[in-house]
């Protein structure tokens, strides 16, 4: 084993228990375990707008080091608009815009084309000096086609990438990094929107993860908070058709709809922030907005309507337990919230006219999609009163705690509760869902 070798996997081993004794060391490691079975280049695809590249350099650059120590290789696109802006101002040099696009004439074509190598050179020399090897991937790597030269100049769409030479850097260990100049067919630099660059790389390579970062490091709603989960198949037309929707982000999420239309269901796109980065990559919660997209949720109300063998596996597998033979049977159901790929469900029952959730079950394997949100968003929209039952140190404890109006502890057991409650019954109520018998068999 060569001495670099030895210091990488000394490196590795350092940042592994780090990772590990982190509040979300189970999904860090189930994370790695996932990006460790993927070639270096299909890890993740990031794009970071010019004035983010500008403005958070610093953490951009501490990121991107944790994350080659951790034997990960990102490909970077980033863009250059401030970049441009401040160079064309120094020419003396005057360019409008039309559709959102960039007007670039023969004039200022070298202008963005100089800007942009800088910012990339500049980029992997601070990257150097946090000891991060990247390389920069020079426009003949990708091949562009002029979009409307009498009108936009020289402005394109990437037509043809040497995915071969980008996915060869990656997988020796550094980092890629493109900025948004090609050349088109004759032979001349054109600009490129990075965002459609990005869209045909990921096309190409079929990362895990695709890295939007921006300066509000998510998508806002209405009342500017953060939603931290979007599931296109069910949420994109509603998101599109809200006036809180900025023109910007409004087209961001219609790019990304596109971007994973291409994909597989596995595919996921987030928007966040650079000193959030990692976390976004290595935990299920994240920081940012989580966009997939996403599957079919349905409302059950017939328990004849589950098929019973899968629902049963699902809940065995995300407990690690065997059910009773008589739990299918005994189940008082009121309704299911469950996913049509049967990887996370909701059983919804009545215990004494109260509103009980019997099972709330998503497979490991789906954690990191956003699915078990989607399916307690859908939850808590068929009822405004729930009760449930976790055991005293379930990981899931504390979203239950975030989620829950309130909780009382009873022997081994944490009850929760939505909504209101007729506080004259209620230590009655919790103590009859604390006695409930164990649905496994053997002990916890």
């Amino acid at each position: 084993m060569t001495k670099r070798n030895i210091t990488h996997n000394q490196t590795q081993k350092v940042v592994r228990e780090l990772l590990g004794a982190m509040t979300e060391g189970r999904e860090v490691r189930a994370w790695l375990k996932q990006f460790g079975r993927l070639e270096r280049s299909r890890f993740a695809i990031i794009k970071i707008g010019g004035g983010t590249l500008r403005d958070e350099l610093t953490t951009i650059c501490s990121s991107l080091a944790f994350l080659q120590k951790l034997g990960l290789s990102p490909i970077i696109v980033h863009g250059g608009g401030p970049q441009i802006d401040a160079a064309l101002g120094l020419a003396r040099i005057e360019t409008g815009r039309r559709d959102g696009l960039r007007i670039t004439d023969d004039r200022a074509m070298p202008v963005v084309s100089s800007a942009l190598r800088a910012a990339s050179l500049d980029f992997i020399s601070a990257l150097n000096s946090h000891g991060v090897q990247a390389e920069f991937c020079p426009a003949s790597m990708v091949q562009a086609e002029l979009v409307d030269e009498d009108n936009l100049g020289r402005v394109g769409v990437p037509a043809k990438i040497d995915l071969a030479a980008i996915s060869q850097i990656a997988q020796r260990g550094d980092i890629p990094i493109l900025s948004s100049v090609a050349i088109a067919s004759d032979g001349k630099e054109a600009n490129i929107n990075a965002d459609a660059l990005v869209r045909e790389l990921a096309i190409g390579l079929r990362p895990q993860k695709i890295v939007f970062l921006t300066p509000t490091g998510a998508i806002l709603d209405q009342e500017q908070r953060r939603i931290s989960v979007i599931h296109l198949t069910s949420e994109y037309d509603y998101l599109m058709a809200q006036d809180w929707l900025q023109g910007g982000m409004k087209l961001k999420l219609q790019q990304i709809s596109e971007i994973l239309s291409e994909l597989p269901l596995t595919a996921s796109v987030a928007i966040t922030s650079p000193g959030a980065l990692v976390k976004e990559l290595f935990t299920h919660s994240g920081s940012g907005t989580l966009i997939r997209k996403g599957e079919k949720i349905e409302v059950k109300r017939d328990k004849l309507a589950l098929n019973r063998e899968k629902t049963c596996a699902l809940i065995e597998k995300s407990f690690g337990r065997k059910l009773t033979e008589s739990y299918w049977n005994d189940l008082g159901f009121e309704f299911a919230i469950t996913s049509n790929s049967h990887r996370a469900i909701a059983l919804v029952t009545q215990l004494n006219g109260i509103p009980y959730l019997d099972k709330f079950a998503v497979l490991e394997e789906a954690r990191g999609e956003g699915l078990g949100a989607a399916v307690w968003r859908q939850l808590l929209d068929q009822t405004p009163k729930l009760f449930w039952r976790s055991r005293i140190g379930n990981p899931v404890n504390s979203f239950y705690f975030a989620e829950a109006d309130g909780s009382a502890r009873i022997n081994n057991w944490q009850v929760f509760w939505i909504g209101e409650v007729n506080w004259d019954s209620i230590s009655d109520n919790l103590s009859r869902i604390a006695a409930l018998p164990d649905a496994f068999e053997g002990e916890a």
